[in-house]
């Protein structure tokens, strides 16, 4: 299996009103998340998703994904479940009219996310594998583990704030 979620759609197969899925992994799917991911365990994932036309050749696929899976502490190596669940919202264009970025400045939360259609397809299940992915801590922690040495307080407790100080100057003014 190349993808972890071989979901794609035709393009030209999508009706003008749209396409709503319901998908969930398959068991086959789920080993091969486990073993990508690399946590113990996926329990399984489902994704509702909406692949709209919006004109040009251009669709936008919308929706949420959730999972149920199982990571190691990196303290005590101890599986911790967790549930998660993440958003996306994506606009697939033909891939020769894929904007190129120049030398101006682009404000990041202005642009689309926008990815190419490749070979006449929509790859559904990457974005959602993606997504599912970005969703995943990185450094999961059971609650109250610690590391030897390291102890439950914040490195700032205890400190006076430096906010503090210019309030004294303000009182004694």
């Amino acid at each position: 299996m190349s993808e972890p979620l071989p979901w794609s759609y035709r393009a030209a197969e999508i009706a003008a009103a749209g396409l709503r899925e319901r998908r969930a992994a398959t068991a086959e799917e789920l080993v091969e998340i486990t073993r990508v991911l690399d946590v113990l365990s996926c329990d399984g994932v489902t994704a509702d998703y909406v692949i709209r036309p919006i004109g040009q050749g251009r669709y936008r696929v919308k929706g949420e994904v959730s999972a149920q899976l199982t990571q190691s502490c990196v303290v005590t190596l101890e599986p911790i479940s967790q549930r998660l669940e993440a958003a996306f919202d994506v606009e697939f264009w033909p891939s020769g009219t894929l904007p190129t970025v120049g030398d101006e400045e682009v404000e990041v939360m202005s642009v689309a996310e926008i990815e190419p259609i490749e070979h006449g397809r929509i790859e559904a299940g990457r974005i959602v594998f993606e997504t599912l992915s970005a969703a995943l801590d990185p450094y999961p922690r059971k609650p109250g583990a610690v590391f030897a040495g390291e102890t439950t307080e914040s490195p700032e407790a205890g400190k006076e704030s430096p906010f503090a100080a210019l309030k004294k100057l303000k009182d004694q003014a």
